[in-house]
Parts: structure tokens; C-alpha cells; sequence
């Protein structure tokens, strides 16, 4: 038995002596062991042959008392209901099909308080891996996935300075090229809306401007949210024990967002939303007034969701490869806990401007069949 490692106390060997003899970590022998579908075939073969010449036997209650939960991946998202982030989910849960791994999701709410509870309530849980939304966790949250010991991927968005390693796009590029594509359709008056000024939104913001500024034209006045007074008409009634949800991205908000705006910019011909349910609203709200889409008002939302090329006019968006984002995060996790190269820290998945005749000022798209 190797020098300086411990043995049961009845003399058996023990998952460090099968790690030593093949020649890899404690931490990946046991895998090879508990997930094999994890692992490469070849390092299968060297643990299984270790196994086979020191007639190892597992403990199996010390292993159950040290893998509890330790299938399983934890997974933070800010909402459980809009089609963004269950596309995500979707695309994680199809990943891990096939595997012994299972995710167990928390929705953090936006709350960067919550996000930060759940994250120490997750790794108390000692999970495989952890997947978080964006990379605007407070201080504490990001200490506590740094020194997590497990794979840590965040997901859409960008930094250059990930706890471990982020899946995502750029909000500031996306917002730049929606931006700049309406400005190619000829539109000169263009205003954001948001209704949620999160990190992402804000980065959104940044490219929209950046996109205004190189064409030399202004940001005309726009209302990124409304009054305290005016958010009760938007916020769910809530049953005794349930938790008020104040909705930024019902069409109804998006409604009362481009009223107040048309009072202080009536010249506006051109609206970017944060999001293709604000889109939608701005549509509706467009039909309500008489006001022509796209000649008069374009309107260009943000996420590309289903409903998007079946509105009249279709609504021009931006494409984010959510479901192909929680699959990629699966995808590096998987390869990193087999021992395999996970890839680059940094993954770019690009965005893509969706032109359709919400914003189609020249008529130059085909009609509807």
C-alpha cells in the first residue's frame, strides 16, 4: 500500500490506493466509479484495472454519506416564467440527458440579495456544478462560487473575468446592432425601452447609444420605467403567503411606457425594447393610437421569442441562443468533471438581428403569404 496513505481500519484498500495505481486523483477515480458515462473510456479502463488488482471494494456508506446530492447541479435563474430563461433550462435538462446528473434550479427574482442566499444554500449541498445567470453576483456570491471546489459556468452575458468560465453574448454588442439596424432603415428618432434596468439591460443601453452617437444623432427623451405610483397596476395580486410580482414585461407596461414617452418626445419614429413582450405592447399600443408600423413607428424587440414572426407586422428582434446556452454550459461541466478539456473560459455565442417588417420602412421585405 503507497507510503503516507490512509487505510481502512481493516486493512483494505481504499479509493486512494486505486487512484495511486492509476495514476489520477482520488476525486476523478471516485467518478470514474460513480458516473463512468462521465469519463473517457481509456481512463474507465485504468481505474477498473486498479480496481481489479487491489480487489478493491467501495465503502459504500461512507460514499453515501460523502456524495450526498453530489449528482446534482445547481442552477440560479432570475424567473422561472419567462420563455428566456425556460428555453435555458430546457437546453440544460436536454444536456444532462443520458447521465446520472440532475439540475435542481433556484429563481433568484432579479434579487441579487436572493441570488447571494441561494448560492450558500446550494453549496452547502456540495453539487457537481454550479450554473448562475449573468455576472453581476454580489461580492459574496462570487467568493463563495470561487472557492465552490466544483465547476462554476455562468451564462448569458460576457465578461472577461469569469469566476471560472461564461457561456453568453455581449448585451452592449446586441444593443449596438439592433440600434444600428434601425438607423440603416432610416430611422433618426429612436427610443429605448426598458422597464428593468438590470446589468443587462444596462449594457443593452451602452450599445444603443454607442450605435446613436457614432451616427451623430441624439437619444431623444424616453421613459425606461415609470413613477413608484404608477407600478402597483402592474404588480400580481398576491394571495396571503405569496410574494408580490411586479411584471416589467407585460405588453400592458410596455403600453403605458410609450405613452409617457410620445408626451415628451411626440417626433420619436423608431422604438428598441429590452424585450419582444415590450415589443408586442409597443405594437399594440401603435394600433390603439393609428400609428403606422413601420413607416411611422418602428419597433424592434429583444430575444427572438416564438411569437415574434406571427405578429402583424412580424416584429423585428434580436436572437439569443438561449436553449444552445444552457446546452454549451452542460456540455463544458460534463468535460470538466471526466477530467477533459472544457473548452475556453470565454465563449462568445454572438446574437443575431432578426429584420422583419416591423422596422421594414422601405418595403423591401416580401408580404406575408
Amino acid at each position: 500500500m503507497s507510503k503516507g496513505r490512509k487505510s481502512r481500519s481493516d486493512g483494505r484498500p481504499t479509493i486512494a490506493d486505486v487512484a495511486a495505481r492509476a495514476g489520477v486523483g482520488a476525486i476523478t477515480a471516485s467518478r470514474a466509479l460513480r458516473t463512468p458515462d462521465l469519463v473517457s473510456p481509456a481512463l474507465r479502463a485504468r481505474v477498473d484495472a486498479a480496481v481489479a488488482a487491489l480487489n478493491y471494494v467501495p465503502n459504500l456508506s461512507a460514499r453515501a454519506l460523502a456524495s450526498k446530492n453530489a449528482d446534482v447541479i445547481g442552477v440560479l435563474v432570475p424567473s422561472l416564467t419567462h420563455s428566456t430563461f425556460t428555453d435555458v433550462l430546457r437546453g440544460i435538462d436536454d444536456g444532462l440527458a443520458g447521465t446520472n446528473l440532475q439540475m435542481q434550479v433556484g429563481n433568484t427574482r432579479y434579487d441579487p440579495a436572493e441570488e447571494e442566499r441561494l448560492v450558500g444554500l446550494f453549496l452547502r449541498q456540495k453539487p457537481a456544478a454550479m450554473i448562475v445567470s449573468g455576472c453581476a453576483q454580489t461580492d459574496t456570491a462570487r467568493q463563495m462560487l470561487t472557492q465552490a471546489g466544483c465547476p462554476v459556468v455562468q451564462i448569458m452575458d460576457l465578461s472577461d473575468n469569469p469566476i471560472d468560465r461564461i457561456i453568453g453574448f455581449s448585451h452592449a454588442r446586441a444593443g449596438r446592432l439592433i440600434t444600428e439596424h434601425l438607423i440603416a432603415q432610416g430611422y433618426r428618432r429612436i427610443a429605448f425601452l426598458s422597464g428593468w434596468m438590470n446589468t443587462r439591460s444596462q449594457g443593452r443601453l451602452m450599445g444603443y447609444r454607442q450605435a446613436l452617437a457614432e451616427a451623430g444623432l441624439s437619444e431623444p427623451p424616453s421613459v425606461h420605467s415609470l413613477p413608484e405610483s404608477a407600478l402597483a397596476e402592474f404588480t400580481e395580486a398576491a394571495t396571503p403567503g405569496e410574494r408580490p410580482i411586479l411584471d416589467f414585461a407585460r405588453p400592458a407596461f410596455a403600453r403605458a411606457l410609450l405613452r409617457r414617452t410620445l408626451q415628451q418626445a411626440p417626433d420619436i419614429d423608431a422604438v428598441f425594447c429590452n424585450n419582444d413582450n415590450l415589443a408586442l405592447g409597443v405594437l399594440f399600443e401603435c394600433a390603439a393610437q393609428g400609428i403606422a408600423v413601420p413607416r411611422r413607428m418602428g419597433i424592434a424587440g429583444f430575444n427572438d421569442l416564438d411569437f415574434t414572426d406571427a405578429t402583424e407586422p412580424s416584429l423585428t428582434s434580436v436572437l439569443t441562443h438561449r436553449y444552445r446556452n444552457g446546452m454549451a454550459a452542460v456540455t463544458a461541466i460534463r468535460a470538466s468533471l471526466a477530467g477533459e478539456d472544457p473548452g475556453p473560459r470565454v465563449v462568445d455565442l454572438g446574437v443575431e438581428v432578426m429584420a422583419r417588417r416591423s422596422t421594414d420602412r422601405h418595403g423591401l421585405l416580401a408580404p406575408p403569404d
